[in-house]
């Protein structure tokens, strides 16, 4: 019989959590995890707030907008899940890169049509930044997961 050997998402990111390899790995993604889950949350407490802060990017129709506004701030809390009690982690961590993505590239493309808006990703907390710090924000946190994808990536890969 051909038994495989299961270890714990949490405890072996691909490394244990005794090893430097695992540990970073975990920290890292409790990191970026608790920042998806609190931003998530954000959103999720007011959808109708959402909806229109995603009208103001000038995108997207009023009905298609606040069907993401209900859906998306979910998806980042069950992704920021995964990324911290390791279940789908590869997979949670591609899917809030490209949704990182998608948004960074939305905000350039508002700021560069004269658009000055309120992204309502982080709440009060980062109402008054100017831009150059949520462009840096965003860069910083789109850095760490895909460095975090790669880190899962290449673990998952070896465990095979």
């Amino acid at each position: 019989m051909n038994a495989r050997h299961v270890q714990s998402p949490i405890t072996n990111a691909g490394g244990g959590a005794g090893t430097s390899g695992g540990s970073w790995r975990f920290i890292l993604a409790f990191l970026v995890g608790a920042v998806f889950i609190y931003a998530g949350a954000l959103k999720a407490w007011d959808p109708v707030k959402f909806a229109s802060d995603i009208q103001n990017f000038h995108l997207l129709s009023w009905p298609l907008g606040m069907r993401l506004a209900f859906y998306l701030p979910w998806l980042e809390i069950v992704c920021g899940l995964a990324l911290i009690v390791g279940w789908l982690r590869t997979g949670a961590a591609g899917i809030l890169t490209a949704l990182l993505v998608v948004f960074i590239a939305a905000t350039i493309a508002a700021r560069m049509r004269g658009i000055d808006l309120d992204c309502g990703c982080f709440g009060k907390a980062t109402k008054d930044l100017p831009f150059a710090w949520h462009l840096a924000i965003d860069f910083a946190l789109l850095a760490a997961l895909l460095g975090a994808w790669f880190s899962f990536h290449s673990a998952a890969r070896r465990s095979r």
